[in-house]
């Protein structure tokens, strides 16, 4: 909402005398809903993504005319799920349209629009696209603009040897921040909750919990910190032995124990 003078100049800020009025408390608080709708709505493409299952193409179909289910879903690469509930990755393609009766369209890997009408359709996590580099290649070319992050997600992969995963494990370990909740502020900004002095990531994979933990600490907020070990734990918080552990739930947590990393104090070098 915006106010003019009559003499039609428009105002910095509403009047004093508008602020409270109840038409601009219920524009406001309608504006702060459609915000809220617009976050959950990303957040919960973006958790279709993580876990990988399948989506009934019925519910893209009724949400597609939401505007913030759309921006959230648009140029989502999809992948049909035929009956046995495997993926059929040679008819993958850009979401670019939902509907009820018509199914799932989209512009397929050959540049052509297509409707899919397989009753279910999965959001692929990039470290399951084998083919993600000729996929990002193809979205500039298409100009695609994801309103989820999905092709350009950063991913790290499972290296195969033992003691490759462990020394990964221990990269991003060892930041410095100068409070804990200058550490514990920057988890939850990144959508990482913390439990027992611990950031967690929880990911569904192969139909199982796998949770990616990377300690944070759990003294004094005001007390120096350092980032810890990436771990992972099972739905009873027991360590789960590498060899369990899918390529998502790796790539997830390897993503959250860098992103806590980058926050870290940085001591310049001196000349």
């Amino acid at each position: 909402m915006v106010c003019r003078t009559d003499k039609g100049k428009q105002l910095k800020s509403l009047p004093k005398a508008l602020k409270e009025d109840e038409v601009v408390v219920g524009l406001r608080q309608l504006a702060e809903w459609l915000a809220r709708h617009e976050t959950s709505c990303r957040a919960e493409v973006e958790r279709w993504m993580i876990r990988s299952l399948p989506v009934p193409a019925e519910v893209l179909g009724r949400v597609w005319a939401d505007e913030a289910w759309r921006a959230a879903l648009a140029d989502a690469v999809v992948v049909p799920v035929d009956e046995a509930g495997g993926w059929v990755l040679d008819d993958a393609g850009f979401l670019r349209e939902a509907d009820v009766t018509r199914g799932i369209g989209v512009v397929n890997l050959d540049g052509e629009s297509v409707w899919l009408d397989a009753a279910q359709v999965a959001i692929p996590h990039p470290v399951r696209l084998a083919d993600l580099d000729d996929l990002r290649e193809f979205a500039a070319e298409l100009g695609v603009a994801q309103g989820t992050t999905q092709l350009f997600r950063e991913i790290w992969h499972k290296p195969t040897d033992p003691a490759e995963q462990s020394r990964a494990q221990s990269e991003y370990a060892g930041g410095h921040f100068a409070e804990l909740r200058h550490l514990t502020s920057r988890a939850t900004k990144l959508g990482y909750p913390i439990r027992g002095g611990y950031a967690t990531c929880r990911v569904w994979e192969n139909g199982a919990l796998v949770t990616a933990t990377v300690w944070v600490g759990s003294d004094d907020p005001s007390y120096e910190t350092q980032t810890g070990d990436l771990a992972f734990t099972d739905p009873q918080g027991e360590p789960l032995p590498n060899t369990a552990v899918g390529p998502v739930a790796w790539s997830e947590g390897m993503r959250m124990a860098a992103g806590l990393y980058a926050g870290r104090v940085v001591k310049e070098e001196s000349e």
